[in-house]
């Protein structure tokens, strides 16, 4: 999506969500309005969004559906397209990006032909999260506006196909915490990256000559090593914030493969070393440098 890059806005959270509380769906009880003022505008701990929820306020999943994050792993169950699987991915600045990469079988329903490769639309509009003033998630669109609001202590029904570890309430770990931390500032040697100047096919500055990164103003990206395909989906923000879910991928081995997707699935910053692209993991050490390739 190409809004998904605006993310600096969220530093003014409080002034554009002004009126969008107590609007809880039929048979919830009220969440009240998002957090507002100096509270808001302290780090956040994404850890806190891992758990059981169901969602209300969103119209296309349906009511009673539930969305079950772990880390990193996603599934919405009671979609009517049956248990959508992916993965998400959020940080200390409120960002949050989602992929829906497999589905369970539906035969017959309409429109669910595609449903392992879509992520659906709902989901693909959320570029960011906050806490209410009761503490609870609400997933938020690039214009401030809530989602989905998400209610704790959801238990999955048991089905035929249906993993134990989505049955169990998800558990917070230290490698969890140390996973989701804050990532450290981009050196002020680079110049922070964003949405537009990302937005085309970059390739690493050397390796394999057929490997390459690709990005779309809508949000997705593909890429390959040299021999095998990648792709998913990434969201750009303030500072130079840059997230990557990567969903299948092939494995075919050649000789000078460049990692490229595994570059972008640990980076958490990306900058400009001049018209070098590089890409940075949490602790601020580089995963890799590409140039513009067209």
């Amino acid at each position: 999506m190409a809004r998904q890059g605006h993310l600096a806005m969220l530093v003014a959270f409080g002034a554009l969500l002004a009126g969008c509380g107590g609007q809880a769906g039929a048979g919830a009880e009220d969440p009240g309005s998002l957090r507002d003022g100096p509270e808001a505008a302290r780090p956040l701990a994404p850890e806190e969004l891992i758990g059981s929820w169901t969602l209300v306020d969103v119209d296309e999943p349906g009511a009673g559906t539930i969305l079950h994050l772990a880390h990193p792993d996603l599934h919405v169950l009671g979609s009517r397209c049956g248990t959508l699987s992916g993965s998400w991915r959020a940080d200390s600045d409120g960002v949050f990006l989602a992929e829906v990469n497999s589905a369970s079988a539906v035969e017959g329903v309409p429109g669910c032909e595609r449903a392992s490769q879509d992520t659906p639309d709902w989901l693909r509009r959320v570029t960011a999260y906050r806490f209410d003033d009761g503490g609870r998630p609400v997933l938020l669109d690039d214009l401030a506006q809530p989602v989905a609001r998400l209610v704790p202590g959801a238990s999955p029904t048991p089905g035929p196909e249906m993993a134990a570890s989505v049955l169990e309430p998800p558990v917070v770990t230290d490698e969890v915490r140390r996973a989701l931390a804050p990532a450290v500032a981009l050196p002020a040697t680079l110049t922070p990256a964003d949405q537009h100047r990302l937005v085309g096919r970059w390739a690493p500055v050397s390796g394999h000559r057929n490997a390459y990164l690709r990005f779309t103003a809508d949000g997705d990206w593909a890429g390959s090593d040299g021999c095998n395909d990648a792709g998913g989906r990434w969201i750009s923000g303030a500072g130079g914030t840059l997230l990557a879910t990567t969903g299948a991928t092939t494995l075919v081995g050649c000789d000078a493969s460049v990692p490229v997707g595994s570059w972008l699935w640990v980076a958490r910053r990306a900058g400009f070393d001049g018209e070098v692209l590089v890409l940075l993991d949490a602790e601020g050490k580089e995963t890799g440098r590409l140039h513009s390739a067209g």
